[in-house]
């Protein structure tokens, strides 16, 4: 099959939900206070004005290297990421639902303290499987996300071959975007996940490399941000589910 010509990956911008996690792991509460649903959670102030600054830089790019195409979680905090960042650009966006954050199912709104005490013996399961694999009950594994980003990514290397396009999704699909271009195993991913944050509108990318695949350029980069005077965020989802 061929290759896409460059693929970025923008997490979106810090959410209130975000902020609402960050909060409740402080205090040690067991719940994360949300008043809307996963899917529905929005930006926070911060977060938009990442994704207005993620914009300008987008805008400075040579022509020969901006998106040709866009990609975006049906998500709102996303879906508002990447119309402020594309705004203007005339870049075409369109919504699959396979770059969706994970499902956690019944740990969804818990915070690690919560998930310890309210279903240890979950926690026990998660430890003795270890996070790609232990799928909470009514959720899904990380390798369930990685089913259903290869799967788009294969439809975006043949609807797309040879263009350049550019995923706004969430912090786990980050991650598992690296472990299928990259062949990375479990250990490699894990491992990732244990050093890195992936921050509010930071940028991944990889540029095909002339022998038929993307080689990677750029990642969890945020130099744009501070470039145009806001504020990186690193906050985890609307979940503390640590890895």
């Amino acid at each position: 099959m061929a290759e896409l010509a460059a693929l970025w990956i923008v997490r979106h911008g810090e959410s209130t939900g975000n902020v609402a996690a960050g909060a409740a792991e402080a205090s040690g509460a067991e719940l994360i206070e949300l008043t809307h649903r996963d899917a529905d959670v929005p930006l926070s102030t911060t977060g938009e004005e990442q994704a207005r600054a993620t914009g300008r830089w987008l805008a400075g790019l040579p022509g020969s290297r901006r998106p040709e195409v866009a990609v975006v979680s049906p998500y709102l905090r996303a879906v508002r990421t990447a119309e402020l960042v594309l705004a203007g650009t005339g870049v075409p966006l369109s919504r699959d639902e396979r770059l969706r954050d994970r499902e956690l199912g019944i740990l969804d709104g818990l915070t690690g303290r919560g998930v310890r005490r309210r279903y240890p013996q979950e926690a026990a399961r998660r430890e003795r499987l270890g996070t790609f694999y232990y799928r909470p009950p009514g959720g899904e594994s990380w390798t369930d996300l990685a089913l259903r980003l290869r799967a788009l990514l294969g439809d975006l290397r043949r609807d797309h071959a040879g263009r350049r396009v550019l995923m706004f999704g969430h912090d786990a699909l980050v991650f598992l975007t690296r472990y299928l271009i990259e062949g990375l195993t479990e250990a490699d991913l894990v491992a990732l996940t244990r050093q890195q944050v992936i921050a509010n509108c930071s940028v991944t990318g990889w540029t095909a490399d002339g022998t038929g695949r993307l080689a990677l350029d750029v990642f969890n980069d945020v130099g744009h941000l501070r470039r145009q005077g806001a504020r990186p965020t690193r906050e985890d989802e609307v979940h503390a589910e640590p890895v």
